[in-house]
């Protein structure tokens, strides 16, 4: 079976991973892949956007299936594209990735249907939006409406921080057309939460719970980012809270999708707070997470394929949904200066011919790598993720952290506390 996967990350590197232990996977493709996946998979030059190279493609190699991983092209109808030529595609069509590419749209739908979230106030005027920060409870939550890599979301402790994110993002345009307008929504306090799940629109199936370190830096400080590494499961995410999220968030979320003639099959992200009015929405996502799916996926015990298939066809209720038992932490590996300027180009030391580490201590993950020569480098932010599994949490954060030890590259940054809120949740 020839399959197609769109993308260039970690998260994609774990997806094709996944996939290579079907049986079926017997031919599959990346576009544009990066060095490490190289090593699994064949790497198709160019570019993830470009919807009309990918249909191309499809056609040339004759692919039987097709993975669109990123936010961008989902948002720009690749999935539609992909089924017009008769490609089955996991991941939603353009109008249901609207969920992610417009924050606007995603709050609109929460307030119709009754999906707890933040109080928020849209803006498309910068004055009246400075008027509101400068007035509004602190801190306070500056989003562009658009997609962003992750970083379109200020959390503003003081007045001059919600103003120049407000700046930024509307006069600046470090986001593009994406702050064009914004988002500002009250402070949410309490343990983060991302849950992805599988969904046809009939049936919506939620993975293992995960939690994100966004901040550059340990304690949560420092800009925000595309993710510093995650831990799996949440311990702070309860049977109990995990069956009110299904009744109050997940079930009602699919419903009104379909509600709104957006249907939507692929992976639904929900980044959730659990606040001590319950759980919220934070955010949705079109899409798996990134490096959520890092650890959510090593845990999986369900052939990858045949629950995307399932997914696409409509028919997931059919496929037995297994997890493995134990936990998972990835830390990420970021170039020095991420996420603002960094070098490109650093030979990266500890990594085998095929990318990984010698005697398998843990799974590295590709993000930001290329190949030259029989040789790894840097070529981007985020460029490895190291994930270890383990039957408790505490000893696999301990193993990724001891593998993360024997990799190196100029100007290297990681977090050294990946899991410290996760292993402070009340124990049982």
């Amino acid at each position: 079976m020839k399959i197609l996967v769109i993308g260039s990350g970690g998260r994609e590197h774990a997806i094709v991973r996944a996939l290579k232990k079907s049986p079926r996977a017997t031919d599959i493709y990346v576009l544009p892949g990066n060095g490490g996946i190289s090593a699994d998979a064949v790497c198709v030059p160019g570019s993830a956007t470009d919807v009309a190279g990918a249909v191309d493609f499809a056609r040339e190699i004759g692919a039987d299936f097709a993975v669109v991983t990123p936010d961008d092209p989902l948002c720009l109808g690749m999935a539609d594209a992909l089924e017009h030529i008769g490609v089955p595609v996991f991941g939603p069509s353009k109008a249901a990735a609207q969920i992610e590419g417009s924050k606007v749209f995603a709050k609109g739908l929460m307030r119709k249907y009754g999906i707890p979230t933040a109080a928020c106030e849209v803006f498309d005027d910068f004055e009246a939006a400075l008027a509101y920060v400068d007035a509004a409870p602190l801190p306070i939550v500056v989003k562009a409406d658009g997609l962003a890599l992750g970083k379109g979301v200020t959390i503003a402790q003081t007045r001059e921080e919600a103003r120049s994110a407000v700046r930024a993002a509307m006069c600046e345009r470090v986001f593009g057309e994406s702050g064009a307008r914004l988002v500002i929504e009250e402070y949410l306090e309490g343990p983060e939460v991302s849950v992805l799940s599988f969904t046809d629109g009939h049936t919506l199936v939620p993975m293992v719970s995960s939690m994100d370190h966004k901040r550059a830096l340990d304690g949560d400080l420092g800009p925000n980012t595309g993710g510093m590494g995650t831990v799996a499961p949440n311990p702070w995410y309860t049977p109990e809270i995990a069956a009110e999220c299904m009744e109050r968030i997940f079930l009602p979320t699919m419903r009104a999708m379909n509600a709104e003639g957006r249907t939507f099959r692929g992976c639904l992200y929900f980044g959730l707070i659990l606040t001590k009015d319950g759980p919220k929405v934070i955010e949705y996502n079109c899409r798996f997470g990134d490096p959520e799916t890092q650890v959510v996926l090593p845990l999986l015990d369900t052939d990858l394929l045949e629950i995307m298939e399932a997914t696409a066809a409509g028919r997931l209720a059919e496929v037995d949904i297994r997890w493995k038992p134990g936990s998972a932490c990835c830390v990420i590996l970021a170039s020095g200066g991420y996420p603002k300027a960094y070098k490109k180009g650093l030979p990266i030391s500890g990594l085998e011919e095929n990318g990984q580490l010698p005697g398998e201590p843990a799974e590295v993950f590709h993000a930001g790598t290329k190949l030259e020569s029989g040789r790894y480098y840097t070529n981007g932010g985020r460029v490895l993720g190291i994930t270890a599994t383990a039957s408790s949490l505490e000893e696999a954060v301990s193993r990724a952290y001891a593998a993360a030890d024997l990799i190196s590259f100029e100007g290297l940054h990681r977090r050294g506390d990946i899991g410290a809120r996760a292993l402070s949740a009340p124990k049982d």
